[in-house]
This record gives C-alpha cells, sequence and structure tokens, in this order.
C-alpha cells in the first residue's frame, strides 16, 4: 500500500467513524408502537386495568405543505390497545371517520378521550365546512368505538388540541388550543375575529383555554377561561420566549396532590410544564418535558400504568416526514421534589 493509499484509507476510517459516532448518537430509546401506519399525538389513558391510546392517523394525503398545516390532512381515527407496557399492540381499527362527522370539513386532528357512567368520550377537532376549527364529541360503550359524533359541536368551543382531565373529586375539565394552524389568536376574549396574523416578538404570548364540562360530558358547564403559566418571577411569558410559552398540545395530569401542565413549544420543539394547585391554574414554569424530537412537532400524553409513569410522544423514525410520525413511549422519572427528570429520545 503506497502513502495515498494509506491516507485514503484512513480518510475512509474516519469518515466511517464520523458517521457511526452520528449514528449512535440518534439511537432512539424507544420504538415505534405500531408501523403499519403512522400515528401521532398520542392521548394514553387506563380504562379497566388495559391501556388505550387515542392518536392521530397521519396520511399522504398529497396537500402541499404551508405554514397552516394543512398538509396535516387527516381523516379518521385508529385506537390503539395493549394490555402492559412493552406488550404486544393492537390496532382496533377505524373508530370514527371524517365522513361520519355531521359539520366537519377537513383535517380531523389531535384527539383525547375520557370515560363516565358506561360511556366512552371521544373528543377531536376538525374544521367545519367554512374551514375553522371546532371541537367535537363522540360517544360509544367501547374504548375502541366505533364512535358516533354528535350533529354539532360543543358550543363555545375553537382550536385545536382537546386533553380532558379527571379531577380526583369526580369533574372532568377540557384544555385546548394551539396557535398558527390551530387558530387560537383569532380568538379575544372566547370571540372571533377572522383570520389574524400570528403572534409577534414583544407580544404576550397566547394562552391555553379550559372549561369544566358539563355532566353529560358534551357540553361545557361554564366560561372557557384563558390558563395563565408564569415565569419563577410571576410573569407571563412574551411571545419571544417561545422556548417557554404555550404553541399547542396541552395535557394534564395530577401528582401527589399538585396539577402538572404539560405542552409544546411548537416551533421550538420542546414539550415543557408547569405545576399548580388548582386544575385551572395558574401554573409555574418547571422546566422541558421532553427535549426536541426529530420532526417538526410533538405532542404527548403522561399516563401512570401499575405504579410507574410513561411519557407517550412521537417522532418520524419511520418516515423522516414531518406530517407521517410515529408513536413512542418511554418511562418517565420524578425527583423527590417533584420535578420531572428531562428526557431525550435518543442515545
Amino acid at each position: 500500500m503506497n502513502y495515498n493509499q494509506v491516507l485514503l484509507s484512513f480518510a475512509i476510517s474516519a469518515l466511517t467513524l464520523s458517521f457511526s459516532a452520528k449514528a449512535q448518537k440518534k439511537q432512539p430509546i424507544s420504538q415505534p408502537l405500531v408501523k403499519h401506519i403512522y400515528t401521532a399525538d398520542p392521548s394514553a389513558h387506563v380504562f379497566n386495568g388495559k391501556i388505550y391510546i387515542y392518536p392521530s392517523h397521519d396520511i399522504e394525503s398529497g396537500v402541499k405543505e404551508d405554514d397552516e398545516g394543512g398538509h396535516f390532512d387527516m381523516k379518521d381515527f385508529h385506537i390503539l390497545s395493549m394490555d402492559k407496557i412493552g406488550g404486544k399492540v393492537t390496532d382496533n381499527g377505524v373508530a370514527l371517520d371524517i365522513k361520519d362527522i355531521p359539520w366537519a370539513g377537513r383535517q380531523l386532528w389531535a384527539p383525547d378521550a375520557a370515560y363516565k357512567n358506561g360511556t366512552y368520550y371521544l373528543y377531536f377537532p376538525v374544521k367545519d365546512k367554512s374551514d375553522v376549527f371546532h371541537i367535537g364529541v363522540a360517544t360509544s360503550k367501547s374504548p375502541v368505538g366505533p364512535f358516533k359524533a354528535e350533529k354539532e359541536p360543543i358550543k363555545g368551543s375553537y382550536s385545536i388540541d382537546p386533553c380532558v382531565f379527571k379531577d380526583t373529586d369526580g369533574s372532568f375539565y377540557m384544555y385546548f388550543g394551539g396557535i398558527w394552524g390551530g387558530q387560537l389568536q383569532r380568538y379575544d376574549h372566547n370571540t372571533y375575529l377572522g383570520k389574524t396574523d400570528n403572534p409577534k416578538k414583544g407580544e404576550a404570548a397566547r394562552l391555553p383555554r379550559v372549561a369544566k364540562l358539563s355532566a353529560d360530558m358534551k357540553q361545557f358547564a361554564g366560561e372557557v377561561k384563558e390558563i395563565k403559566i408564569l415565569d419563577e418571577k410571576g410573569n407571563l411569558f412574551l411571545e419571544d420566549n417561545n422556548d417557554k410559552r404555550f404553541f399547542e398540545a396541552s395535557w394534564v395530569h395530577k401528582y401527589k396532590g399538585k396539577y402538572y401542565f404539560s405542552y409544546s413549544t411548537g416551533d421550538t420543539h420542546n414539550l415543557c410544564y408547569a405545576v399548580g394547585d388548582s386544575p385551572a391554574g395558574p401554573f409555574t414554569y418547571k422546566g422541558i418535558l421532553l427535549n426536541p424530537v426529530d420532526g417538526w412537532t410533538n405532542h404527548h400524553s403522561i399516563v401512570q400504568v401499575k405504579g410507574k409513569w410513561y411519557l407517550f410522544y412521537h417522532d418520524v423514525q419511520l418516515s423522516g416526514k414531518t406530517h407521517l410520525r410515529n408513536v413512542k413511549v418511554t418511562e418517565l422519572h420524578y425527583n423527590p421534589d417533584g420535578t420531572i427528570q428531562t428526557i431525550t429520545a435518543y442515545k
């Protein structure tokens, strides 16, 4: 082997090691729960000792990508189930199709579910025939459906990403909202302003919403209110604080008497959380729950299963495309002071 060949051999070896090191850095800590369809935005629940996951069903619809998320053009929901974390995951087929929602136009986005008195409730955002998002509800006697949608959206609902939380006193609350394509910026004091610009630097960050649900779980029992997310000094975030401020993907869970409000920061790709003493807030920002994953969006849920806590989330491991995502799960850990240990999705 001559000198040039030696140099070439060293160069190839160095390049191989470089690629190998990068590959090792990007090894995911969790694998997709299903691979035969694309899934995202997982809302996980334990009903009757079994785990049910209510995700978005991503498809390649051919819609051109835009800043409003038009290419996220989902048509139906598939509910996943498993007996235990790490166990076999079952796709229970189509639970609700957009064509069976009387008021729906397009884009069946991230859902959530709840159970009360023998009935399962599926909550979902979809644009109406005027291309404005509202939140609907559908019911079933089975956690996997099929679900029958109500003829109209929930009165007073708007925007996206419903999360339904059952408090220890039996009350149910819905959290919702998402800026940019989620249209939250179009509302002021629950009044629709029409198409408006996305928030700008220097402006107050848009706040998520909460409303108590009625006894029949199909309406709001009171006024929709803003949820205050505060920094450590008690101040609201500005749009400039886009590594901490709310963008979309509300989730609420309770741990040792405290309410944990977690959410996505959107364009900075963090999952963050804040803690409060009331289901309606205010909540004080505590930190990052999950560092950015591969893909543009992230959307999650947190659920306790047999004494352990788990984070359900998504990335784009299967497709490499931002609108074709896959649902994952990993264990979540608390520190003694109640803060949550930040998770990085890749080794």
